[in-house]
This record gives structure tokens, sequence and C-alpha cells, in this order.
């Protein structure tokens, strides 16, 4: 994820408290620190909506089962008219309302086939980033995808899309 902890990690390591009981992410991005810590309580937050739909599939077995078979096939037909025709589904009437896996796969897909997998989008809210010119990409290590689902199966972690400050309200 641009812009995430990863290289941040160390110097964050050094800075956690000895012990905790509950662990908030208001900004979780690619969740570096949260999963580097895996604590048995969470709650993770991020502003972005599309990046959230992704940790929920995570979070649900129905959702993590279409996620993965989306992934899957976003990986086949991947060239840049299908990646174009997948960038523009947001412009499309009804897209916040498709379920959370086809609305976390996409962001899956986008992320790893566009230019640098950056996230932006425009002024009207829609993803605008070119396409990456690679003809094949992998969305994710099969090995990964199925721990992050069993750690999230296995643990008590609640997600939240939206303002910071509303995601850290019961940290103390």
């Amino acid at each position: 994820w641009a812009g995430g902890k990863r290289q941040l990690l160390n110097k964050l390591l050094e800075l956690k408290p000895n012990s905790f009981n509950r662990y908030f992410e208001p900004f979780i991005g690619g969740g570096a620190l949260f999963l580097e810590l895996a604590p048995k309580e969470a709650h993770i937050n991020d502003y972005n909506q599309e990046l959230i739909a992704v940790y929920k599939s995570l979070n649900d077995k129905k959702s993590f089962n279409e996620l993965y078979r989306l992934c899957k096939e976003h990986e086949a037909l991947h060239n840049e008219q299908y990646y174009y025709s997948i960038r523009a589904l947001d412009t499309q009437k009804g897209y916040s309302k498709l379920p959370i896996a086809v609305r976390g796969a996409r962001c899956i897909y986008l992320n790893k086939a566009c230019f640098n997998g950056l996230y932006r989008v425009n002024a009207k809210g829609f993803f605008n980033v070119p396409f990456n010119g690679k003809a094949k990409v992998k969305l994710f290590d099969e090995e990964n995808i199925k721990a992050l689902r069993e750690y999230f199966q296995n643990n008590q972690i609640t997600i939240t899309t939206g303002d910071f400050a509303s995601a850290v309200e019961e940290a103390k």
C-alpha cells in the first residue's frame, strides 16, 4: 500500500507499550504494524471504503470465498482493456451497493494492476490511476491470504470506515 508504515516498522515497534489489551489503528492502510503485532482484539479503521471492503472480506467467510474467486478471475482476465473496465465500475450507478467482496477484489486488482500501486481518486471520487502496462499480475500470495483469513477468523477484529477520531473513541 503506497504510503504504508512498513519502512517505519522497527521504529514503531520500539515505541509500542510493553503490554496493551485492545489495539486501535485509525489509519490501517496496508496494516503493516497491525499485522506485525497480530493482536487478539483490535479496532481497525480507514477512511478509504474500498480498502475497508478488503478487510471486511477477510473477516467474513462467505465474502472471503467470493473475494478469493474474484481475485483469481481478475488475474485470468487481466489486460489493459479489462483494467479500464474494472477501473470504471465506480462511475456506475449502484456501485456503492455492490457486495464487499466485489469491491474488495476490485481494490486489490486495481492496486496490483495500476501504475505504481497508487490509490488516487479524482474530484468526483472515482479511481483514476492509469494501467501499469504489465501483461500479468499476481494479486496475492496463496499462503499469505489464507493466513490472513485465519487470523481474522480467530481473533476479535472490529472494522470501520470513517473519521479517525470516531475510530479511537473507546481507546484508553
